[in-house]
């Protein structure tokens, strides 16, 4: 994807919900990958365990965090031209809808 354009980035309402339920620090780090998808796009290699779930639809995930439980972030592409990113999941990797 373009590095030269900025990415819009939403969150769904469950991925809002979730969000307010996670811990300070990982919040920060949420927001870390907002910042990083707004800048670079859906395409986040230098993220762990990164991912295409489903190529045709434009869905990614990565791992926010190691360990017990391991936490999760899961974003698709809504619209390619105008650049919009929508988070449809944060949370353990048991919940995550794949």
């Amino acid at each position: 994807m373009s590095n030269d354009v900025e990415w819009t980035v939403s969150f769904s309402n469950k991925a809002k919900k979730q969000l307010k339920k996670m811990n300070i620090q990982l919040q920060h780090i949420v927001k870390t990958l907002q910042v990083s998808l707004e800048k670079f796009g859906p395409i986040q290699t230098e993220w762990s365990h990164f991912s295409v779930l489903d190529k045709k639809k434009g869905i990614y995930h990565c791992w926010l965090k190691c360990g017990r439980p391991v936490f999760v972030a899961v974003w698709q592409i809504i619209d390619k031209k105008v650049h919009v990113i929508d988070i449809t999941y944060v949370g353990t990797h048991e919940g995550a809808p794949y």
